[in-house]
């Protein structure tokens, strides 16, 4: 993939350029034109799409689009958080690509042509090379404090020359960890400083580096105390924080990217002449007409042009019963063809179907929770400019006012850099956060999100999914006992042959042994008909088995059962709430929480699980883009909400929401597009997990506290000279090692 970076930066905690230096640069030279990238519509408008791996923040996001928009000829701008994507969108002709890159690489963001695949690749690098210098860093500060115990041990009556060998047994060990295993963070601060920006790097980097330099220069002049076990400890432990925080971060990669895994990689064509040819989906026009087998996934939006079917469409809409389609029916990329071929005339394929506005509704969604801002990153703002002036003016304040000279000013200014290092406060969230994602997991909750527990302690309502969330997502017989054994095992033999998800739940309802079906025939979207033990049986729809009474029809889920010399006989299905859906819906109404149910079901069906669950706010029929608006609809009101689903027809629903979840059964790309997944046949963990973020909020914020005090009361020591860098150091630790104990209170919450 060709690059079109000017040079590599970062502009934050544990951000790392991709590194492209291996090619060409779009913005060094003429070698390379990005308008080669450029993607023209039809409607006068060009297109790019750029990444950078080193957008982390909201602030990243800001800057970006601020810079794209000042140019009058762009017409959107959009950064994408957790894809790490650029989209920019301007008038053909008006502007050239070239401006637009370098308008980006100037602020410090290296960019290359959108490629998930090179960006993830990037990613893992960096990821490797992160958990290396922890390694690194890990090695020297336990062997290093192993030295410098000997020294403090050993005091007074050890003798000079020993003292010195244990000194530089300690700078041979520390300074090229330092130099190794500090990159992450000075690579970080030399970036911000690069556009003329602070972050929490920079006053790391200076603290690590100023006491490993000091270190070494006491160390050179025989000097009594050294603090190589400071910085090497301090780094160990921020990078224990960093490797955390980036693998929390890896899990919440667009879910729009795994909508390819639904979609048909190619198609069959059938050509004018009636001959069949295999052809890429890419490569697809309206006017085409596909076959499509029993089993397939339907490769492009169209029209039934011959044959009838069942179609699984719950991937799209939610709804949990096939829909039947016959010719002149229409039909969607990623529905599955259930039970008999079909012809469909395309009408819509690639980036103009469907199930490509379910992943435009994705990225937009993501986009607007992309904003949200962590606390840790709002306390960067000002707590490095303040260090920095500190640290500064205790130097100044020393050289000029007293007779310390340069090597006592240097010392105290270090020992406000070390003491004020924010390891407390880099440490307040990660700590916390892997307190609280461990309690979590131990009762089937799985954190993905960096900030997830932040934002779901924030939360106020609650949207939830019907089918597959509220519900176990399967039909299931419900009136099986009021039906005779015998003339339930001969539906049940029958409906064996049938892939029609009620009577597949037919067939698992008779647990024993059963006949065989003889010359089963089955009619898509009406039923199938055979001979068991020797009588004829039709099974499905009313009409198929010819009842004309309609008393029974209340649009509940059913199949009828035709056979000789009986009456026709109904089974009912339904998909059963959770065992404990009442009791957590209940629970969260008591807490305060607002709960609304959005199901892309038949009104009848919803309005029966929503008053079955106490649930009053309740909407049925819903489109993906029915449930996004809905949602930002209540953020508009200023509600931050929680969305729980399963399907991808949730998946935009999910990006939508301040904060989301799903149970581990959901689809591939709803687990990726949500925060939190929960295990198990319970709604509970949506309770315990929403009552685990709170806690951590006010453990967080107290940890902020408590980093606030511990500064408060330190920094006046070391400026006042009472502190030497070793104490210093002590002081840091201690802080961090308070902090750490704060977060542990958490686990009373797994009681």
């Amino acid at each position: 993939m060709t690059s079109l970076a000017l040079s590599p930066a970062c502009c934050g905690p544990g951000a790392a350029a991709l590194d492209l230096a291996e090619t060409p640069t779009l913005a060094s030279g003429p070698a390379v034109d990005p308008a080669a990238f450029v993607r023209r519509e039809t409607d006068g408008i060009c297109r790019l799409d750029l990444m950078a791996e080193n957008i982390h923040c909201a602030d990243c996001i800001r800057k970006i689009e601020r810079a794209l928009r000042a140019f009058p000829a762009v017409t959107m701008a959009r950064v994408n958080l957790s894809g790490r994507r650029i989209g920019v969108a301007w008038r053909d002709g008006k502007v050239e690509p070239m401006r637009l890159v370098e308008a980006v690489t100037r602020l410090g963001y290296p960019v290359a042509p959108f490629d998930p695949a090179l960006l993830d690749e990037r990613t893992k690098a960096a990821d490797r090379e992160l958990l290396r210098c922890l390694a690194v860093a890990g090695f020297a500060a336990g062997n290093v404090m192993l030295l410098s115990v000997s020294v403090w041990s050993g005091g007074s009556d050890m003798d000079a020359a020993t003292r010195d060998l244990f000194h530089w047994l300690s700078a041979l060990i520390a300074m090229p960890a330092v130099a190794y295993a500090g990159r992450p963070f000075f690579r970080s601060a030399v970036a911000a400083l690069k556009v003329r920006s602070v972050n929490m790097d920079v006053p790391i980097s200076l603290g690590v580096i100023l006491a490993a330099s000091a270190s070494l220069m006491e160390t050179m002049h025989g000097g009594l105390h050294v603090y190589f076990d400071a910085s090497v400890t301090l780094l160990f432990f921020l990078l224990c924080g960093r490797y955390l925080d980036r693998q929390a971060r890896a899990k919440a990669r667009s879910a729009a990217e795994h909508l390819l895994a639904l979609t048909a990689v190619a198609a069959t064509v059938i050509e004018p002449d009636g001959r069949r040819r295999a052809l890429p989906v890419a490569e697809l026009k309206p006017g085409m007409i596909l076959a499509m087998a029993a089993g397939d996934r339907i490769a492009a939006d169209g029209l039934v042009a011959s044959g009838s079917s069942d179609v699984d469409n719950s991937l799209l809409t939610g709804e949990s019963l096939p829909v039947a389609v016959a010719p002149g029916a229409s039909v969607h990329a990623g529905a599955l063809n259930l039970s008999a071929p079909l012809e469909v005339t395309v009408t819509a394929a690639g980036e103009n179907t469907f199930l490509a506005g379910i992943a435009r509704l994705m990225a937009l969604a993501e986009q607007g929770r992309a904003r949200y801002v962590r606390i840790a990153d709002r306390a960067a703002r000002l707590y490095a400019p303040v260090v920095h002036i500190l640290a500064a003016s205790t130097f100044l304040g020393w050289l000029l006012f007293s007779r310390a000279g340069f090597h006592g000013a240097l010392m105290a200014a270090v020992a406000v850099l070390i003491i004020t290092c924010p390891c407390a406060l880099a440490l307040a969230v990660p700590v916390v956060q892997v307190v609280a994602s461990g309690l979590l997991l131990r009762r089937g909750i799985l954190v993905k999100s960096a900030d997830a527990l932040e934002r779901l302690a924030q939360a106020d309502s609650i949207v939830f999914d019907k089918t597959g969330t509220l519900t176990e997502g399967t039909p299931r017989l419900v009136d099986g006992g009021a039906i005779p054994g015998d003339c339930l095992r001969r539906a049940a033999a029958l409906a064996e042959a049938s892939r029609h998800p009620l009577a597949q739940a037919l067939a698992a309802s008779f647990q024993g042994p059963r006949p065989k079906a003889m010359d089963v025939v089955e009619t898509p979207g009406a039923g199938l008909s055979g001979i068991v033990e020797g009588r004829r049986l039709s099974l499905g729809s009313r009409a198929f088995c010819g009842v004309a009474d309609r008393s029974a029809d209340d649009d509940r889920m059913e199949i009828w059962l035709s056979e000789d010399g009986s009456a026709p006989r109904r089974f009912v299905f339904a998909d059963r709430p959770r065992a404990d859906s009442r009791a957590t819906i209940d629970t969260l109404k008591r807490r305060g929480y607002r709960i609304s149910l959005l199901s892309g079901d038949r009104e009848a069906v919803a309005a029966r699980i929503a008053g079955e669950l106490g649930i009053e706010d309740w909407r049925a029929g819903c489109l993906p883009a029915d449930k996004v608006a809905v949602i930002e609809s209540m953020t508009a009101e200023g509600r931050k909400v929680l969305m729980v689903g399963d399907g991808l027809n949730d998946a935009p629903a999910l990006a939508a929401g301040f904060v989301s979840m799903s149970p581990a059964t959901a689809t591939a790309v709803s687990q990726t597009a949500a925060d939190l997944l929960f295990q198990g046949r319970l709604l509970a963990p949506v309770a315990h997990a929403l009552a685990v973020a709170r806690g951590t909020e006010r453990l967080v914020r107290q940890n902020f506290a408590l980093a606030i005090i511990y500064n408060l009361g330190a920094v006046p020591i070391a400026i006042a000279g009472l502190a030497t860098p070793l104490i210093a150091a002590a002081a840091m630790s201690s802080s961090s090692l308070l902090v750490t104990l704060n977060a542990l209170r958490l686990k009373r919450l797994g009681a």
